[in-house]
């Protein structure tokens, strides 16, 4: 599912947002993705969404997701940054 929103300056002809899409690949590349995707750990992942010639296209890439414990340390070191963040900013303040 993909949503597009309308035209705000458009009118009654607006396209439906949700409506179905297709997928301009050959069956080559189609099964040559879900394959990709069926192995453990692999998963699609849009990376630009752009509009060529009145056509939405996509580039898309096949990545390995992150583990569990390799998501805690950034999200530590994430939130470790943001008090260094914090702290220097109010001390700029005064």
């Amino acid at each position: 599912n993909f949503h597009i929103s309308p035209y705000d300056k458009g009118n009654r002809f607006n396209h439906d947002p949700l409506r179905p899409k297709k997928l301009l690949l050959n069956r080559r590349e189609i099964n040559h993705l879900l394959g990709m995707q069926k192995e453990k750990g692999m998963t699609l992942i849009p990376l630009k969404i752009y509009f060529k010639n009145g056509l939405a296209k996509m580039e898309i890439a096949v990545a390995v997701g992150k583990k569990l414990y390799d998501k805690r340390e950034d999200i530590a070191s994430r939130d470790a940054q943001r008090a260094i963040e914090r702290a220097v900013k109010e001390r700029s303040r005064q």
